[in-house]
């Protein structure tokens, strides 16, 4: 397909001539959706059934009507009948590569689409599990009920320590020197003091 567009840098196309009108895009959908829908009916079975019957019903008709009715005859191998379907045949493989075509296009898309979404999916999912390591490794910082207990008790038993005095020892008696036993045992004499009158 040329591009028109002298500013277009897609280089996947030949350009074309500048006198020639692009068609728009509506068009071209809408045909588009015209030759899925045929394509779609003719993937029916009920086309099916109704191709096989006209074609009993034509050939039926050209073999047991009266001659001068007949117009597509036996003699000559159907040769209408041959026509008809001939032509049908090949309009109809074009339409159905034409659907097939936008099939493509529409899958193209949902491919990209579901290939973001894996992406965005993955990079959520990386996130989610650093946050839950960075949680465990919070976690580990955190003190517990044990850890809480624990300090607690060794806190109350330092407490206790504290208020309670240690078992003071007994304080032996400071031992009386035997000299001054004797010495107070025995009363101070003292020199008599002469008077001299």
């Amino acid at each position: 397909m040329a591009r028109f567009n002298r500013h277009d840098e897609s280089f996947d196309s030949p350009k074309g001539f500048s006198a020639l009108n692009p068609r728009p895009n509506r068009s071209r959908d809408r045909f588009g959706r015209f030759t899925e829908a045929i394509a779609r009916g003719m993937g029916t079975p009920w086309f099916l059934l109704g191709l096989t019957i006209f074609a009993i019903v034509w050939m039926g008709f050209n073999t047991f009507a009266p001659p001068a009715w007949r117009f597509d005859s036996y003699a000559i191998g159907f040769t209408a009948l041959t026509l008809i379907l001939s032509l049908q045949a090949s309009y109809a493989a074009p339409m159905i590569l034409l659907a097939q075509n936008r099939q493509d296009d529409r899958d193209r898309v949902q491919f990209e689409q579901d290939r973001q979404r894996a992406e965005r999916n993955l990079a959520d999912t990386e996130y989610l599990a650093r946050e839950v390591v960075a949680l465990r490794l919070a976690m580990k910082d955190v003190a517990t009920k044990d850890f809480i207990k624990a300090e607690l008790r060794a806190l109350l038993e330092e407490l206790d320590k504290e208020e309670t005095p240690a078992p003071s020892k007994p304080v032996a008696k400071a031992p009386t020197k035997p000299a001054a036993k004797k010495a107070s045992a025995k009363p101070a004499t003292r020199p008599a003091s002469r008077s001299t009158t």
